[in-house]
């Protein structure tokens, strides 16, 4: 996985995190490369405001929201708090 620079490696592994789902930033530097380099995912993801990157997705590794630079740890938890009832919404069957 080491194309192009870890700014760029973070966020395209936060893309592929699912809805619904967190990875830590400490997961994120792991995956990117870079198993040390969480404070700097904390960064890159302090600083994106690419809406393609759902960097409230990532959260500390004790499983606290951590920050979030688009209204703040509330609005980051009521996001993931939604994506979560979406994609564990019964399936409605087609008669």
């Amino acid at each position: 996985m080491k194309k192009g620079t870890f700014a760029e490696r973070v966020r395209d592994v936060v893309r592929q995190i699912p809805k619904g789902e967190t990875k830590s930033y400490k997961e994120v530097a792991a995956v990117a490369g870079s198993a040390g380099a969480a404070r700097a995912v904390g960064m890159i993801m302090k600083n994106n405001y690419d809406p393609s990157v759902p960097c409230h997705r990532v959260i500390r590794s004790d499983g606290k929201m951590g920050g979030y630079n688009r209204g703040g740890i509330d609005v980051k938890a009521k996001m993931l708090a939604d994506e979560l009832k979406q994609v564990s919404k019964p399936k409605k069957r087609e008669a």
